[in-house]
């Protein structure tokens, strides 16, 4: 049934919850309404520890749906209470859960039949799916009426009466089961042999709780640390409504001896206490909501490392796309951190060069994977912005923004890629030569200026840093074409294997692009500075300050390359 729910919903729930969360009480209401629909409180979470995993969403708007998902969790204790109906003679009996089950499982039967949409006969799964739920616990009832007479049954149930007890197994039950649903049709089912007291049921009720989060937490192995702050959200609700109503309930009982313990249970009041349990649980814990996250921020902490992988989408806040100011400098604000994660993930790939670490190039990943993500999302905002009443000074600065963004994630792809060739020759056990590996140190000396120079130039608006960018791309090519002419001339002299060939020529085609893209922001910042920010022909940049840094580049780079290829040819001469 709650398969079928799902793939009627389709992905409308997922849409609603990621958007519609932005104040507590919303997140709560809608926690509630979406896990009514899907009917399964478990299911939510782990949806919702997905969006956070993802980024999409923060652990803040996760509290709210969660507990709203507790409270609609307890829908189907009610829809289980219709297993009880019963029917014994004339229109009563048509009322009987037999009767129900059986023609809503005709019904079901012939839409999945006769249906060719699967919509349609998804909502045959979902009538077929409530007819066992009903038969299932009809005959789970009906299995533990002959039980009300078993004298040993009955002092296993009262032992339940006390509190530890009866939490303990509420929790071991719902562990078993992985459903908080499924433990609360147990208890309705046992209730129908008369034999459950107030006193017995509710303590299981409230472990019945903190065993649902079992299946949560799973869940949330191989998540990052938001992701498993989010699924210890879902264990500390349930626990807190735990401590806080044992607390406050037996500590009354001690005093005031209530009466009302031996109050034999029916299945609807099974069903009336789990949802005035969570309801109450719901209320208690609505001021504490900043505690709760703060508490969850302590117990899982994050290292400097985990800062690096954070996303902080809030700057790209919709309201203030009415507010261009405010919107433009928000987006700045990303851009920077944009360039410098690329700038660290470029950094750190060339250091997987010299020696390969599986930590370092995970965080590699992570960057480029946070980058993507940013990228998609500025690219978005700064369309919606554009749309907007801008003066000429704002479009030229989102045209601006528009047309390097692209370029700046790109540095984080082939960070990547550099990172990939790395793991490749750490696997193989293949080693550059000494002088692939010389040739590799000056490249990447060079391309961590060229990096280096683009965006602190970009960041700090400094055009002095900005052209010195094309003169030394310039120069990387040249590099870059001097060090494969030297790598085929090692391949014929035996002092480089064809193994490492590929490696070698793509690490160069990767650097090369690298320098393209600081190249493509450089030009674009110039034509913006210098009011010709047009989507037409490149300006002649060339002039002579341009010829001035082209050589002092090249003396210095060129240089140090030609040193090293003539100890190359030295050692050769002499093989």
């Amino acid at each position: 049934m709650g398969d079928g729910l799902k793939k009627v919903a389709g992905n409308k729930m997922e849409t609603i919850l990621y958007k519609l969360t932005n104040t507590p009480l919303k997140g709560i209401f809608l926690g509630a309404i979406v896990t009514c629909i899907i009917q399964s409180s478990g299911a939510t979470t782990v949806m919702i520890v997905g969006f956070v995993n993802s980024g999409m969403m923060k652990v803040a708007q996760a509290i709210g749906i969660i507990m709203g998902a507790n409270i609609g969790t307890s829908i189907t204790g009610w829809i289980l209470c219709l297993s009880y109906i019963d029917g014994s003679s004339g229109i009563a009996s048509i009322l009987s859960t037999a009767t129900i089950s059986a023609v809503i499982a005709i019904i079901g039967i012939v839409i999945k039949m006769v249906s060719k949409k699967t919509a349609y006969r998804s909502i045959g799964d979902i009538m077929l799916g409530f007819a066992i739920l009903m038969t299932g616990m009809q005959m789970m009832s009906s299995a533990v009426t002959p039980l009300k007479e078993n004298q040993y049954f009955i002092n296993i149930l009262t032992m339940f009466k006390n509190p530890i007890l009866g939490i303990l197994a509420g929790v071991f039950l719902t562990v078993v089961l992985q459903s908080a649903s499924a433990s609360v049709g147990v208890i309705q089912a046992l209730s129908a042999t008369g034999n459950i007291a107030f006193g017995a049921a509710l303590p299981i009720t409230m472990g019945i709780g903190v065993g649902a989060a079992c299946p949560v937490l799973l869940s949330a192995i191989g998540t990052n640390k938001d992701g498993k702050r989010t699924a210890l959200v879902y264990l500390l609700n349930d626990l807190f409504g735990l401590i806080i109503w044992s607390t406050l309930f037996y500590t009354a009982n001690a005093i005031f001896k209530f009466e009302f313990l031996d109050v034999v249970m029916t299945p609807v009041s099974v069903a009336l206490l789990n949802t005035g349990f969570r309801m109450v649980t719901m209320f208690a814990l609505l001021p504490l909501m900043k505690f709760i996250e703060k508490l969850v921020f302590v117990l899982i902490r994050d290292s400097e490392e985990d800062e690096e992988s954070k996303a902080d989408f809030s700057l790209l806040e919709e309201r203030l796309l009415n507010y261009p100011v405010l919107a433009i400098t928000q987006s700045q604000k990303v851009m920077k951190d944009v360039a410098t994660r690329s700038r660290k993930a470029v950094y750190r790939a060339f250091g997987l060069l010299d020696k390969f670490d599986d930590a370092k190039f995970t965080k590699v990943k992570v960057t480029e994977t946070l980058v993507d993500k940013y990228e998609d999302r500025l690219s978005t905002y700064l369309i919606k912005l554009s749309v907007s009443k801008l003066t000429p000074g704002e479009k030229q600065m989102v045209t601006k923004l528009l047309y390097t963004i692209g370029d700046f994630e790109s540095l984080s792809d082939y960070a990547v890629n550099i990172g990939y060739i790395a793991e490749e020759l750490n696997e193989k056990k293949i080693s550059f030569s000494k002088y692939a590996r010389g040739g590799l140190k000056i490249l990447f000396d060079a391309t961590m200026e060229i990096v280096d120079m683009v965006i602190e130039g970009f960041i700090e608006d400094d055009m002095s840093k900005i052209r010195r960018v094309e003169p030394l791309r310039e120069v990387l090519n040249q590099l870059c074409d001097e060090m494969m002419d030297s790598h085929v001339e090692r391949l014929r002299e035996g002092v480089c294997v064809l193994e490492d060939g590929h490696s070698f020529t793509d690490i160069l085609s990767y650097v090369e692009r690298i320098g393209t893209h600081c190249s493509n922001i450089a030009i674009a910042t110039l034509k913006f500075e210098t009011k010709m920010f047009t989507t037409g022909s490149k300006r002649d940049i060339r002039d002579a300050e341009y010829v001035r840094l082209y050589e002092e580049y090249n003396r210095r780079y060129t240089l140090d390359m030609l040193k090293l290829e003539q100890e190359q040819d030295v050692a050769l001469s002499v093989e």
